[in-house]
């Protein structure tokens, strides 16, 4: 198995699960950036992510761990932690050992998704998971859109994948007619790499030969950090995407995708029908084509670009290197005369 060339380690929100598999009294196990974990809720329906050892004894605290109110119990001798990892109860004491603490992340659920903030030097979030409905600042609601969750997702564990190859892919507008078989090729109108939450905008044109038969559709995207990204497309299928690559190990990534389907005219049914699940399907299945090419992908640095193709992709890789710890990631980055190619 070959190890992706950029590092595994980036700082900021990674979805690690749906907030529906984590239920109350849940103790969820997984594993991220190489460490065993747990996510579990607690009674008032607040959810916790840990390192999955307890720090008395080392017991896996997913394997018969449980929860009590607002404390999760270890199974091996009752040590009790609360959502910030501390130990809050030794039963057979009358004190808790405050000097010991389980690494706990922050945690966000939205979205549908719960999100873990992780940096490799244990530092606050410093920006946020945007909200796939008020960032985008059209007014609509989740209310406009058939309920995601399980019907219109995907997963799929254990990629050989990096999640700055999904982020390239937003300024790629030469894949489109060669993955998608989209006979356009779309027209970036923004690219905005300010700050650690970015923005890219594309418009496309499907012309039937005359001006009143042209359809106008675009997708806006916000990507925060390189964990993170939400879709919104418009002039076709009313659609809104999630794509979420979370790192398992050196090697490795689990990928998520979550797509809401805007509801049909007076349909207010509280679960997604065949209408729903069809459009799903689609938006899903081109999806899976870019992963497709993905996970088996090699990093190429500096790339080979052509000079419409140089803008974009040196602008999202110097955005991207704010993320990676210092001196871990390639710096280069590619020059118009050494590496753009064609007229």
């Amino acid at each position: 198995m070959a190890k992706p060339p950029l590092p595994m380690e980036p700082t900021g929100w990674f979805q690690v699960a749906w907030c529906t598999e984590i239920t109350i009294g849940a103790v969820h196990r997984m594993k991220y950036f190489g460490r065993e974990m747990v996510a579990w809720r607690s009674a008032s329906g607040r959810t916790a992510v840990f390192d999955a050892y307890c720090e008395h004894l080392g017991a896996h605290l997913g394997y018969g761990g449980h929860v009590e109110g607002e404390s999760l119990v270890c199974p091996f001798h009752g040590w009790e932690w609360n959502r910030e990892g501390r130990n809050v109860c030794i039963p057979y004491e009358s004190h808790p050992n405050k000097g010991r603490r389980i690494r706990s992340y922050p945690v966000v659920e939205r979205n549908e998704g719960v999100w873990i903030w992780y940096d490799i030097e244990g530092r606050p979030p410093h920006f946020e998971v945007p909200d796939i409905f008020s960032a985008f600042g059209d007014g609509r609601t989740a209310a406009d859109y058939y309920p995601p969750v399980p019907a219109a997702t995907l997963y799929r564990p254990g990629l050989e994948l990096h999640p700055q190859y999904v982020m390239e892919n937003g300024v790629d507008f030469a894949h489109f007619k060669y993955v998608h078989k989209t006979p356009f090729v779309p027209e970036f109108t923004r690219h905005d790499f300010s700050g650690p939450v970015s923005y890219v905008d594309f418009t496309i044109a499907f012309d039937e030969g005359v001006a009143e038969d042209q359809v106008n559709s675009g997708v806006e995207s916000i990507n925060a950090g390189l964990g993170c990204s939400v879709t919104k497309s418009w002039g076709m299928v009313d659609n809104r995407t999630m794509p979420a690559v979370t790192p398992v190990d050196e090697h490795t990534s689990d990928v998520r995708f979550t797509v809401w389907i805007g509801r049909k005219p007076g349909d207010e049914s509280p679960e997604i029908g065949s209408y729903g699940k069809a459009m799903a399907g689609f938006v899903i299945e081109q999806f899976e084509a870019d992963i497709h090419i993905w996970s088996h992908q090699r990093y190429s640095d500096p790339p080979a670009l052509s000079r419409k193709e140089f803008e974009g992709f040196r602008a999202l890789r110097a955005w991207a290197q704010q993320f990676y710890p210092v001196g871990a990631a390639p710096v280069s980055t590619p020059s118009v005369n050494a590496t753009a190619t064609g007229p």
